[in-house]
């Protein structure tokens, strides 16, 4: 059996292409290359989506969760080919079956789950959930396809 990855956000910046302010995540907890991923995004008052949305009542952005999610799957990608983006860049290539179950707020902890359901030449699919406290705020099924960069 494949031994579990844990990454700090440092390792996570050394795998990742994305920066502040569009990187989401803080911490991979569990990464197994091949099977699944679980990392955490620390939700606060200071990310600058809140100042818009919505004032008064700030609340994460679904398609901002969704991007947590891929970007998970992204690392779990990536350590199953033995890679980093440096090497090669995976873009989010299609959405299905996305559910938002309740908000998410400053102060929770999102919990981002993925789970590789298939691999095939440079399209990878899969089924992806995210929990705050661990109960159930977000779900879909997603496909990412390798790319060129620049």
């Amino acid at each position: 059996m494949t031994e579990a990855l844990k990454l700090d956000i440092e390792e996570i910046l050394a795998q990742m292409p994305h920066r502040y302010p569009f990187l989401l995540l803080d911490r991979i907890i569990e990464c197994v290359p091949g099977s699944h991923v679980v990392g955490l995004k620390n939700v606060t008052i200071n990310e600058p989506f809140f100042t818009g949305h919505f004032p008064g009542n700030p609340v994460m952005p679904g398609v901002l969760i969704i991007e947590a999610l891929a970007q998970a799957t992204g690392i779990l990608a990536y350590a199953t080919v033995n890679k980093t983006a440096a090497d090669e860049v995976y873009y989010l290539a299609s959405l299905d079956k996305v559910r938002f179950k309740r908000p998410v707020v400053p102060g929770d902890q999102l919990m981002l789950h993925g789970k590789l359901e298939r691999c095939m030449r440079s399209v990878w699919r899969f089924t992806t959930h995210a929990e705050v406290d661990g109960t159930l705020v977000a779900r879909a099924e997603l496909m990412a396809a390798r790319g060129r960069q620049g």
